[in-house]
């Protein structure tokens, strides 16, 4: 199949990895670019756990003073692999989803008096912070990076995209949703795109491109790209 992408590279990497070892066509479309925040310095010292639901937030850490063994939670094995990487040793994996992230910290975290700092883009699809301290955490979530709409299609990816077929579009924010939207409708792709099945991460995600009439909507869990391309056929 001929799948679209519409991540940043930065968190591609495995996804596209997955897809084409499992013999797909892949087309890399980023709808959104990632940007620093500035930041005050981070004092890890004064947290017992961190919180990554993306390797970017670990590109752009600010730190003041490293705790090495802090507890590192990651939403899956390849921000892990970036988390050693930047020196955290203590780290756990989740399987790819904010919600088995979120069971990995409850059951993980003992005392619901430890510090979690969680750090995350200006935009977030879950509220993981206020699931967390609805069931009584204690957390801090911190900004350190945003992300910022792609406005422009290169031709190259242009004409590849009307010489080949697509079958399924990856989404996997609100933002990215409204983005995709807009350069369907600058480059004239709605013929293109109603061809194709639309794999959203969130029924939310989805509603905002509900006006373009999808072959099939799939709500699909992050980490399960391969798997849920099991379900167009």
């Amino acid at each position: 199949m001929h799948i679209v992408i519409t991540r940043p590279v930065e968190d591609s990497l495995k996804i596209i990895t997955d897809l084409k070892l499992s013999g797909h066509m892949l087309t890399h479309l980023p709808v959104i670019k990632v940007e620093k925040l500035q930041m005050k310095k981070i004092n890890f010292k004064n947290y017992d756990s961190v919180i990554f639901t993306s390797a970017n937030a670990i590109k752009f850490l600010n730190i003041e003073k490293f705790n090495d063994n802090i507890k590192c939670f990651c939403v899956g094995n390849f921000t892990e692999g970036v988390a050693k990487k930047a020196g955290f040793f203590n780290t756990y994996s989740s399987e790819g989803s904010v919600a088995s992230l979120k069971e990995l910290i409850v059951r993980t975290i003992e005392s619901k008096s430890e510090k979690i700092l969680y750090l995350s883009s200006e935009f977030i699809s879950k509220n993981l912070d206020k699931d967390l301290i609805q069931e009584g955490y204690i957390v801090e979530r911190i900004s350190n990076y945003t992300t910022l709409p792609v406005r422009e299609i290169n031709e190259k990816t242009l004409s590849f995209l009307r010489k080949n077929p697509i079958d399924a579009i990856f989404i996997y924010s609100s933002k990215s949703a409204k983005n995709l939207l807009d350069l369907i409708n600058k480059y004239s792709l709605l013929n293109i795109v109603t061809q194709c099945n639309l794999m959203c991460i969130s029924e939310k995600v989805s509603l905002i491109l509900k006006q373009i009439k999808w072959k099939k909507t799939i709500i699909f869990n992050p980490g399960e790209e391969v798997f849920f391309l099991n379900k167009i056929n």
